[in-house]
């Protein structure tokens, strides 16, 4: 009986001590960036600043984008043909490669981290400059194309803002928008 009485008493220590344990974990996590950053990588981070700088891009807008795409996987190609860390499609590859200073680059540079990043930062730059900064354009336009965002716009669908992404006609675009944001104000509350 004594024994018994012993293990019930054990029991519910070993609850208040996984309660605390996770209690300070919590505490941790939202008073302290190290461990943010640990759950929240950003790998390639020179590239990734030095082509945001370079393009005029927010960096974080950047890794957030790749965060999506790729998950930092430069080997992936998409089912629809999209390459690399920042999942561009074959035929914006050809096109950036076409500008001034991407004349070094091949389609194979695709493949490089360093290059898809100044590729996949050179095209959102493009798509702020046509989106005036618009990031829930942007972001659409960089997963459905800038042409339907441009219809959705002129047709009254959609109005161009992040609250009412739900207009969106794509689902895999409205996803695709939410997660981006979700993955930027992350990364600012992580790394700002």
């Amino acid at each position: 009986m004594a024994e018994k009485g012993r293990a019930m008493k054990a029991v519910p220590k070993k609850y208040i001590l996984t309660l605390l344990l996770v209690i300070l974990l919590g505490i941790l996590y939202y008073q302290s960036n190290w461990l943010a950053r640990i759950m929240y990588p950003i790998k390639y981070r020179e590239a990734i600043e030095a082509n945001a700088a370079k393009y005029g891009v927010d960096p974080l807008l950047v890794a957030a984008i790749i965060r999506v795409e790729s998950n930092y996987k430069p080997e992936l190609i998409s089912i629809k043909g999209a390459v690399g860390l920042m999942q561009i499609m074959p035929d914006t590859a050809k096109w950036i490669l076409e500008m001034e200073g991407f004349s070094k680059l091949s389609m194979d540079s695709l493949y490089e981290p360093k290059s898809n990043i100044m590729m996949g930062t050179k095209y959102i730059n493009l798509l702020n400059k046509q989106f005036n900064s618009n990031m829930a354009e942007v972001l659409a336009a960089y997963n459905a194309g800038p042409g339907n965002v441009s219809k959705w716009r002129e047709s009254n669908i959609w109005d161009g803002k992040l609250e009412s992404i739900d207009q969106i006609r794509f689902w895999e675009t409205r996803k695709y928008v939410d997660r981006v944001v979700y993955y930027y104000k992350k990364y600012q509350k992580i790394y700002m």
